[in-house]
């Protein structure tokens, strides 16, 4: 085993960072508004299962279509960099379908597991050791569940310009963790 609290720190950050559970808050209160009651412990629960799942399985899943941890690591950074552009400009790239009931599906994965966040959990493996991953994987879970619970509270608190700036300077460091994800795997692609 192979803790390290520098890792576990960094994994989290970039995690919480594409997750982006803070930013969501406008979109969770909408949910709400809409279809009443959130299953805030069975969403939290069953997005940190589909992360861990995907973490062990997704690399199986690349061998068997041939494509190799670099080559997914260096997609996954730009993905991150298109993310964190979405967050710094406050524009939509990628557009979701609207959600037609506030199920655990349109929670746990669109919302909090969704593409983005697979894509990381895979180019992060590349870079980091697996225990370091599932701990953040599990704080960051807390936080959701933490977040989905008192998500009006949050939204009254910091108001829409708190959001904002929150979701600005998360993008900034997910724009700078896409770099180093990129400049650290690409070498891998020419060997």
């Amino acid at each position: 085993m192979f803790l390290d609290l520098r890792e576990i720190i960094t994994v989290g950050m970039v995690l919480f960072a594409v997750i982006d559970i803070i930013g969501s808050i406008p979109i969770i209160i909408d949910l709400r508004t809409k279809f009443g009651h959130l299953e805030s412990g069975k969403a939290s629960i069953t997005s940190g299962a589909i992360m861990i799942v995907f973490l062990f399985v997704g690399e199986e899943i690349l061998k068997l279509i041939g494509i190799d941890v670099a080559s997914f690591a260096v997609a996954g950074a730009f993905v991150l960099f298109f993310l964190a552009l979405e967050m710094i400009l406050g524009i939509r790239i990628y557009k979701d379908e609207e959600a037609s009931s506030a199920s655990i599906v349109p929670l746990a994965f669109p919302l909090i597991a969704g593409a983005g966040t697979m894509t990381t959990l895979l180019s992060l493996k590349s870079q980091f050791h697996t225990i370091n991953i599932i701990i953040a994987i599990v704080l960051n879970i807390i936080v959701v569940y933490a977040v989905l619970k008192s998500s009006s509270k949050i939204e009254r608190m910091l108001g829409e310009n708190g959001l904002g700036v929150i979701r600005k300077t998360f993008g900034v460091i997910l724009l700078a963790i896409a770099v180093k994800l990129f400049a650290a795997n690409v070498k891998g692609l020419f060997v």
